[in-house]
C-alpha cells in the first residue's frame, strides 16, 4: 500500500449513519478485522478487554433502546461491543505469563521480573486502583485500530459512545463477569441514502495539531 492509498482510505472513511442492510461483510474480510482486533497493542500485552461481536438481529434490537435509538445498531452488518476489565488480579497476570511462556517457548519462571513489574503496577499499584479506567483506554486503542483497518479494507464503520453501558451490561449478561461495556462500533457498508457520506471531512490544519521540536 502506498502512502497515497493509505491517506485516501482515511479520507474516505466517516462515521457512517445509515448502513445498507442488504450488504454483509464477507467472512474472509471479517476474519481479517477480528484478527486486527486481536493484534492491537496493549500495555504489557495484557489485553484487558473482550470484544462481543453481535450479528443476531434480535439481540441488537434489544440494544437499540439503550443506544439513543441510533439505527446503525440494527442496520449494520456486524456490531462490536467493547468491554473492559473492571479490575486486574494476580491470576490475570499469571495467565498472561503462561501464555507468553508458551508462545516464546521459555520457562515461566524466566519471566518472574516481568510478572513482578506488572503486578506492582496494574494489580497493586496506582493503575490497579483505577483498573477499569486503564483497561478502557486499552479498549479505545483497539477501537481505533479496528476503524483504521476497516477503512483500508473498504468497510464502513461508526464508533458509538451514545449508548447506556449499564443497560448493555444487563442485556449482554455482563453483570459480575469482570467486564463492563465501554463503547461500541457498527460496521458494514454505507447506504446510498446516507447524506453524511458526501459531507466534506473537517479537520484542523496540521499547524494547529502537530508540534515539531
Amino acid at each position: 500500500m502506498s502512502t497515497r492509498e493509505l491517506l485516501n482510505a482515511l479520507e474516505w472513511r466517516y462515521a457512517t449513519k445509515r448502513f445498507d442492510t442488504t450488504k454483509k461483510i464477507p467472512a474472509e474480510v471479517w476474519q481479517a478485522l477480528e484478527r486486527a482486533l486481536i493484534l492491537t497493542p496493549t500495555s504489557y500485552g495484557l489485553q484487558p478487554y473482550r470484544f462481543i461481536v453481535l450479528t443476531d438481529l434480535e439481540k441488537r434490537a434489544e440494544l437499540l433502546a439503550h443506544s439513543w435509538n441510533q439505527q446503525q445498531v440494527v442496520e449494520c452488518s456486524h456490531y462490536v461491543v467493547f468491554t473492559a476489565r473492571t479490575k486486574l488480579t494476580e491470576m490475570d497476570v499469571d495467565n498472561w505469563i503462561q501464555r507468553l511462556a508458551e508462545v516464546r517457548q521459555v520457562p515461566a519462571g524466566s519471566l518472574s521480573a516481568y510478572r513482578g513489574m506488572m503486578t506492582g503496577d496494574v494489580v497493586h499499584g496506582s493503575r490497579g486502583k483505577a483498573a477499569h479506567e486503564w483497561a478502557t483506554r486499552q479498549a479505545y486503542i483497539a477501537l481505533g485500530n479496528l476503524m483504521t483497518c476497516a477503512a483500508v479494507l473498504g468497510v464502513d464503520a461508526c464508533p458509538m459512545e451514545g449508548i447506556v453501558p449499564a443497560e448493555y451490561d444487563r442485556v449482554l449478561g455482563l453483570l459480575n463477569s469482570g467486564y463492563a461495556t465501554v463503547v461500541a462500533c457498527a460496521l458494514g457498508y454505507r447506504s446510498p441514502n446516507d447524506a453524511y457520506a458526501a459531507t466534506p471531512k473537517a479537520r484542523y490544519d496540521a499547524a494547529q495539531l502537530i508540534q515539531r521540536i
